[in-house]
């Protein structure tokens, strides 16, 4: 890869952002990096949590803005200002172009696996967008987050716009999208957008004890409770019970529920094999 790096510490995977001379900025080349490891760290079944970081002094800026010139967009944006073509099956091929770039970070909400975005320098538009994808936000003091894409005539459409009121509230959500607001850690964290707030020169130790923690954790418990928070907005209690009955069922017929229970009565840590 070229823009990405990928490394592993154990069970904790570790992402890196790699283009700190252009703070991290998207382009079309790096999401189809990000498609492609998503798809390969998903079906891993020895990771078991994963750091997203960004090399460098920002976690990310956004999308390169040289990516809105036609020629060098991928297709993406040579339809400005026409109407709505389709391809041969009926379907709206810009539609289609951006879900396919939704699912660079869509894989990250979805892993089996808790996921940790290790936040520094600027979280703005895309970059914004890939933190919230990760199930927990760790911010330096410093940290400038927002969703600019206003400014340019469009509107978080990664991810930004479910997210996001389910961090902070429908009408907050609605603030920040519409102004295009600018907020820094401290607001982050007084909101719920980021889980803690921490110095910068804190923040990768901080975050590795978190990761360590989360991957010691018992593997099926983890991907059960997972699912069924994030299912929890959209259910009723009763579906909201039965997700979590199902999940509950799953783990108790687990080796690693034996195992824990083993460990438990030895004092002694448990070690989980996912089954």
């Amino acid at each position: 890869m070229e823009h990405l790096i990928f490394e592993r510490q154990g069970p904790v995977g570790w992402l890196r952002l790699n283009r700190p001379d252009k703070l991290n900025s998207w382009t079309f080349a790096m999401w189809e990096e990000m498609a492609k490891l998503g798809g390969e760290l998903v079906a891993d079944p020895d990771l078991l949590a994963l750091v997203v970081i960004g090399e460098g002094r920002a976690f990310s800026s956004g999308i390169d803005t040289s990516n809105f010139n036609p020629a060098t967009s991928g297709g993406l944006f040579s339809e400005a200002g026409s109407g709505a073509p389709t391809n041969d099956t009926g379907d709206d091929r810009l539609v289609t172009a951006i879900t396919d770039i939704q699912a660079c970070y869509s894989w990250l909400a979805e892993a089996p696996f808790p996921t940790i975005a290790a936040v520094r320098g600027y979280a703005l538009g895309a970059g914004m967008q890939l933190a919230m994808a990760c199930d927990l936000r760790i911010v330096a003091r410093g940290t400038k987050l927002g969703l600019p894409e206003h400014r340019y005539g469009l509107l978080p459409d990664l991810g930004g716009l479910y997210w996001l009121p389910r961090l902070v509230g429908v009408a907050k959500a609605k603030e920040l999208v519409w102004t295009g607001e600018t907020i820094d850690a401290d607001e982050a964290h007084r909101i719920g957008l980021a889980n803690q707030v921490v110095r910068d020169d804190e923040l990768e130790t901080t975050v590795s004890k978190l990761a360590e923690t989360l991957a010691a954790q018992p593997p099926i418990a983890v991907a059960g409770s997972k699912r069924a928070i994030d299912a929890a907005g959209g259910q009723t209690l009763a579906e909201g019970l039965r997700e979590a009955a199902v999940a509950q069922a799953h783990c108790i017929r687990s080796s690693d529920f034996l195992e824990a229970v083993a460990a438990f009565a030895g004092q002694r840590a448990p070690n989980y094999q996912g089954r």
